[in-house]
């Protein structure tokens, strides 16, 4: 499966994120170098991620999802 490399923009509203496929690699560390560099680089407030999915919709369909926040334990706080 390969790993892709986006760019993630705030849209209109906090659930909306505009998505930008900026890479597709096979192997995780030219992912996580291109990653790492394109962050170096960047000028604006957008982030960077590198996910692994089967295809690009499986890969955007996780980076759209709403996660909870974890919960913190007492001794975490």
């Amino acid at each position: 499966m390969p790993y892709y490399v986006f760019r993630i923009q705030a849209g209109p509203t906090a659930i909306v994120k505009q998505l930008e496929l900026l890479k597709e690699f096979e192997v995780y560390k030219e992912a996580q170098d291109f990653a790492k560099h394109t962050r170096a680089e960047q000028t604006d407030n957008s982030q960077i991620k590198v996910m692994f999915a089967e295809n690009q919709l499986q890969a955007e369909e996780q980076l759209m999802e709403k996660r909870d926040k974890p919960i913190l334990r007492e001794w975490e706080k």
